[in-house]
């Protein structure tokens, strides 16, 4: 990187520079949200949550 007096040209790369870098973490983030939140649906056992089987869990003590 090169800093010249007189030249708007330098500040335009620059912030292309810092734009194209922002961009890319953005994107990274955004992908490694994705993937965790497959992760996370994957591993959700639908078939471990399963209605109790006889009277376990229907019966509710209430003492007032």
């Amino acid at each position: 990187m090169s800093i010249t007096l007189n030249n708007d040209n330098a500040v335009t790369e620059i912030n292309t520079g810092h734009a194209l870098k922002t961009a890319n973490l953005t994107k990274n983030q955004q992908e490694l949200e994705g993937q965790m939140a497959i992760k996370l649906i994957e591993s959700a056992n639908i078939e471990a949550i399963a209605a109790p089987v006889g009277n376990s869990g229907h019966n509710i003590n209430i003492k007032v």
